[in-house]
């Protein structure tokens, strides 16, 4: 387990650097975000084919990270593509740009630490993958299966629906408060959690050693989904440039989908 580990590691790290090259390249690093579902994919896929004989449970856990990484990944990309350098970005790497550092400022504030960080986060997937063997899948996998489908499903459609939501002039300046995100201000959010606490919960089948080792992962993005630089950045910027927001704000849950405030 430590060798596939240590090779994931490798290959993360070498991905992330020859990226950093691209970004260098064309004076950009906001595709990071579409890296950050596919890398955990390529976790997936090759703590998988590291194996050599995978049962039924290894073959689940791979495939869901798998799926979700492919999706979230194209998602981000085209978003990317379609609206170009995110300015959260643009104002992290900025005074790099200035000085003309910006080679070393994208490797040392964006691909170094989201190498890292991708790791861990994948943790679940890549030691329930490489515990489980030749195992079947049991109860708890299922059940893990289970809540990674209804984060797949908020996800999925929560991004469509503000894709739509979007494409359309007349809702700019305008607030979406239909559909899932009538519930909850951050449906992406809350489906990425379920899926890696789903994941979680299939590896646990694999043992508490296993289950332990990866729990930091859907830890760590949860924390980071509500308390670091998911929801509390982006509320932040749209309070100061969606009128109703703050009415919104009022009468929706954050994060766990409710029935409206009054």
């Amino acid at each position: 387990m430590i060798e596939i580990l240590g090779t994931n590691f490798v290959l993360i790290f070498v991905a992330m650097l020859l990226l950093c090259t691209v970004a260098v390249r064309i004076g950009d690093v906001s595709f990071i975000d579409a890296v950050w579902g596919g890398g955990m994919a390529l976790l997936a896929a090759t703590t998988f084919l590291q194996l050599g004989g995978a049962g039924s449970r290894a073959a689940l856990i791979a495939a869901m990270a798998v799926i979700w990484g492919l999706r979230l990944g194209w998602h981000l990309f085209t978003r990317w593509r379609a609206s170009g350098e995110d300015p959260r970005y643009a104002k992290i790497l900025g005074p790099y740009k200035e000085q003309g550092r910006f080679a070393s400022g994208a490797f040392k504030r964006v691909f170094g630490p989201q190498a890292v960080l991708l790791w861990i986060t994948c943790l679940p997937a890549q030691l329930g993958v490489a515990a489980s063997g030749a195992a079947g899948i049991g109860a708890l996998a299922w059940t893990g299966a289970g809540l990674w489908l209804v984060g797949m499903v908020f996800e999925s459609v929560g991004d469509l629906q503000l894709t739509r939501f979007r494409a359309d002039p007349a809702n700019k300046g305008k607030v979406l408060d239909t559909g899932l995100w009538r519930y909850t201000r951050h449906p992406n959010y809350f489906g990425d959690a379920c899926v890696w606490w789903g994941i979680w919960l299939a590896s646990l089948e694999a043992g508490w050693p296993v289950a332990l080792g990866g729990l930091i992962g859907p830890l760590f993005l949860t924390y980071t989904l509500t308390r670091w630089s998911g929801k509390p950045l982006l509320e932040k910027g749209l309070m100061l440039s969606r009128p109703g927001y703050a009415e919104y704000v009022a009468k929706t849950s954050g994060f766990i989908p409710l029935p409206p405030r009054r």
